[in-house]
């Protein structure tokens, strides 16, 4: 039990199973009872609670996708009616859509998992360069840090400048965030006149919210020394995978089911087939059953060698649907219509691609009137866009009038990972 972070982690295959159906069945019960949203899903099914006794059972309620929460917590916000009314929430969280979140964060295992696999405990000073600012992103690892034991430094998203100056004088250990950024970081030292390898002591570094390229890791691990690890999750559902030193698949974390499923009817795959991923947290404040990622991916069932007997996500391999992730944070079709709208429904794209190892946001206008690309008219643009999406726009394409067909896609994903 020294390597693991508690006996969870080491259950056979029937007593993880048996321990999830259990808390599934208490939950898919208190939802009945407590959120109006619940009842009435269950209800228009025909289905008796009671009749959900084991995660098999999930399959007879639908899948619920980034999109449909988006419009469910619209026509009744802030929640959809999926929340617990008896339960105080501490933190409320929010995501582009917008979607809200309720979160007690102080009494949850977010991410702790993942940073003990990650080897990161006490003895560790871990700079955590995610968001604190609304988004669940910042604080939830910091959390996940300090369960573990590590000194959190919450440098959040300040310049690579700063960070470089927090990881020096600091003797910062460890870092947690994206990998382009921690990229960014060693760049901006080596302008500095530092060797981060020699001057420097990050020897760990976790990243979720981005693909961790090949290359990259490659560079990471060779060039500077530093043990790389991937985390998987999402703001609704907090976390639900990461990688051991195996580094062989994600383990799924214990406080989630997670289902693989044909996104054209939401049931099962055959175990090791490609699906898209489909979460439900166990807990007793927020409801969501079968949460659709919109990501695909597989089930490995092997046993690993680190001792975790979970099952494991085979990475991700790409996306079901047309919400889409830039430098860690979502872009929906909804939040594109909601921007379109306070430009008189401009007739617009946005386009994503890659270079290098850095995301790059490009949209595509159609210049249909004489103000459209002068200076302040192009500064309001993006500035109105990241207020909405969040997201800054790296270059603007102006096109002439009917370029765009209708049919085309609001958001159009040219990366390959």
């Amino acid at each position: 039990m020294i390597n693991l972070f508690d006996k969870k982690e080491s259950w056979g295959k029937r007593k993880r199973k048996s321990q999830q159906d259990k808390a599934l069945v208490e939950m898919v019960k208190l939802g009945y009872e407590k959120s109006a949203r619940v009842k009435q899903m269950l209800d228009d099914a025909g289905i008796n609670p009671g009749e959900i006794k084991s995660r098999e059972d999930l399959e007879c309620l639908p899948v619920t996708s980034r999109e449909k929460l988006v419009d469910m917590e619209m026509q009744q916000p802030p929640y959809a009616g999926l929340e617990n009314p008896d339960v105080v929430i501490d933190r409320i969280f929010t995501s582009p859509g917008p979607v809200y979140e309720p979160h007690l964060s102080e009494t949850d295992y977010l991410w702790a998992r993942a940073f003990f696999a990650a080897g990161i405990g006490p003895k560790d000073v871990a700079l955590n360069a995610f968001l604190y600012h609304l988004v669940a992103a910042g604080l939830t690892f910091h959390n996940g840090l300090r369960r573990v034991g590590a000194t959190v430094v919450p440098s959040g998203t300040s310049s690579s400048q700063v960070q470089v100056q927090l990881i020096k004088d600091l003797k910062v250990t460890a870092y947690v965030g994206t990998p382009s950024f921690l990229k960014s970081i060693i760049d901006k030292s080596k302008e500095l006149g530092f060797d981060f390898k020699k001057d420097f002591l990050v020897k760990k570094a976790c990243f979720a919210a981005e693909p961790l390229l090949p290359d990259l890791r490659r560079s990471f691990e060779k060039d500077y020394g530093i043990d790389t690890y991937q985390m998987y999750g999402a703001t609704e559902v907090g976390d639900v995978a990461y990688e051991c030193s195996q580094k062989k698949g994600w383990h799924i974390c214990e406080e989630t089911i997670v289902e693989i499923v044909d996104p054209a009817t939401g049931k099962n795959v055959p175990e090791g087939e490609m699906g898209e991923v489909v979460v439900t947290r166990l807990n007793d404040i927020f409801f969501l059953l079968r949460f659709g990622t919109g990501d695909l991916s597989r089930i490995i069932t092997e046993t690993c060698p680190c001792g975790r007997t979970s099952y494991r996500l085979a990475g991700i391999a790409g996306r079901v649907g047309e919400a889409i992730k830039v430098r860690g944070l979502f872009i929906a079709p909804s939040q594109i219509k909601m921007f379109q709208a306070k430009f008189n429904n401009l007739p617009l794209q946005a386009v994503v691609s890659r270079t290098g190892h850095e995301d790059v946001l490009k949209l595509r206008i159609e210049k249909i009137s004489p103000e459209i690309g002068s200076a302040s008219w192009e500064e309001n643009f993006k500035k109105v866009f990241r207020e909405i999406c969040t997201v800054g726009i790296n270059n603007v394409e102006y096109l002439n009038a009917g370029e765009i067909k209708p049919e085309e896609k609001l958001i159009v994903d040219q990366r390959g990972y």
